[in-house]
């Protein structure tokens, strides 16, 4: 096939997507987790295959849409084999009659076989996994839906019945897909990056590191940039895993965005992608060679019971108490605390102006919810748009908010304390400190690719002493103002 020929189907195949997309309502994009892959990233994902070392090559495309990812890699290498098939999945009707258009471009001018299955991926690869197709795919290249499974619901009971528990499409398709790889075999897929941490995606992890070896993960330093087009504000990973290989050094490049104009790679030990020992099997992903900052400070190695602290999400649930709730301060009632209390390191209570109520009824069936008052370091669970920072921590005292007897902390807040009272006011000024540094900061990057900080991912990371912590917080609460670089030298001068 011609350089020439083969971009000018792959050009088609990228105007076409164009206008597919263009035409498709954002909420059936929603509906069905639609969001088509560009033609630059198409390009890239294709090209972290390895050289081919058979004669044959079997593909699977699960999700394939207008078949951008297809297109891409049998440009890329259909003519490294003797024989290729591609078998491509497409639910949507639409798009399946472009994708054979787009494979039938291809298939007459090399030695193909295409096999286009339309229905369910899921109810289709469970049952071949059962009755028969296994273990047969070469290469796998995917741009999987991404929509949340219900617990209930019947995807969660098939995926079981091959041993996969997850909660979202994208790592259905993909624990699918590797389970439907030959030893040997190479996937690549992009998806969003929330699976590399947090309890929900702790199975998955688990399936695919017993049966895959990781090779490269590429990340883009924009948010929006994998899929720009439809205005997807989501971190995204891309993964190239070998099915039944030995665990080496994993390459972990990044880019801008998809024009990989300034794309820089480093290799790691796989001890710093899945930290040894680690229960959760978090997969990190450090961007550069060097030791992160956290790393490099010798005792911050203390998990938080070591230290004698609990981390929990608020505990008032707005919607459960809404007879409770009060717009105003008023008898009888005592403050309610939401993130948009807290700005920076500072508490504003009450905002008058606010839509979210200020306060909640101090009685017999709120009392259960209530912290006494005291000193609590508070991480919001959202970063705001605006923010660079995923880590934003703040030190509630009784004095910010008139000393009352009880407050209410709302759900969207995480809240450090000991055994659910306050905290000395110095270990709270130090874990505040600590978390507002660029060490804590980077670090929980490294494992987490969205903007929600979760109770379960601070309860994880590792902590400076106790001792240095409230060293910490002494220094802090002597201080006029703050930033993370003031922080960061205090913190290493301390530790």
């Amino acid at each position: 096939m011609s350089a020439s020929t083969t971009n000018t189907s792959l050009e088609h195949v990228d105007d076409l997507r164009r206008v597919v997309a263009s035409g498709t309502s954002r909420k059936r994009k929603s509906e069905l987790g639609q969001f088509m892959t560009p033609l630059p990233v198409a390009r890239f994902m294709a090209s972290l295959f390895p050289q081919p070392s058979g004669s044959s090559c079997l593909l699977l495309d699960a999700g394939a849409g207008v078949g951008s990812l297809t297109a891409a890699f049998l440009d890329r290498w259909a003519d490294q084999f003797a024989t290729v098939g591609v078998v491509a999945h497409e639910l949507d009707d639409r798009l399946r009659a472009h994708l054979g258009e787009n494979l039938n471009r291809y298939s007459g001018r090399i030695p193909m076989t295409v096999e286009l299955h339309g229905g369910d991926f899921i109810e289709n690869a469970v049952n071949a996994l059962q009755f028969g197709r296994q273990a047969c795919f070469t290469h796998a290249i995917l741009n999987p839906p991404y929509k949340k499974i219900n617990s209930g619901s019947s995807y969660r009971l098939l995926l079981r019945q091959v041993g996969i528990e997850t909660v979202n499409l994208y790592s259905a398709f993909v624990a699918l897909a590797v389970a439907m790889m030959r030893p040997g075999g190479h996937l690549v897929a992009i998806m969003p990056r929330s699976f590399c941490n947090g309890p929900y995606y702790r199975p998955f992890r688990g399936f695919v590191l017993a049966r895959t070896a990781i090779r490269h993960m590429h990340l883009f330093d924009k948010r929006d940039s994998a899929f720009k087009d439809d205005q997807v504000l989501q971190e995204n990973i891309i993964l190239l895993l070998e099915r039944d290989a030995t665990q080496g050094r994993v390459t972990v490049s990044t880019s801008t965005d998809d024009t990989f104009f300034d794309l820089a790679s480093h290799d790691h030990p796989f001890e710093r992608i899945v930290i040894p020992g680690d229960p959760e099997r978090f997969i990190h992903v450090p961007t550069s060679q060097e030791p992160s900052a956290c790393d490099a400070l010798a005792q911050v190695r203390h998990s938080l019971h070591d230290i004698g602290v609990r981390v929990s999400t608020g505990p008032v649930v707005d919607f459960r108490l809404r007879e409770h709730l009060r717009r105003m301060p008023e008898a009888g009632t005592v403050p309610l605390l939401y993130p948009g209390h807290f700005s920076g390191s500072s508490v504003r209570w009450p905002i008058p102006d606010s839509k979210k109520p200020n306060a909640i009824v101090r009685n017999d069936q709120t009392q259960r919810w209530l912290y006494p008052s005291g000193f609590y370091c508070i991480v919001r669970r959202f970063s705001s748009k605006e923010e660079r920072r995923r880590i934003v921590a703040s030190v509630l005292s009784s004095e910010s908010i008139g000393n009352p007897h009880v407050v209410g902390l709302e759900n969207h807040l995480n809240v450090f304390h000991e055994d659910r009272h306050g905290l000395p006011a110095q270990l709270a000024h130090g874990l505040a400190a600590f978390l507002n540094s660029t060490a804590a900061d980077e670090h929980f990057r490294r494992f987490s690719g969205h903007t929600q900080v979760n109770a379960t991912d601070l309860k994880l990371m590792k902590y400076p002493p106790r001792d240095a912590l409230i060293a910490l917080g002494r220094w802090a609460m002597a201080q006029t103002a703050l930033d993370p670089m003031t922080i960061d030298a205090r913190l290493a001068s301390l530790t």
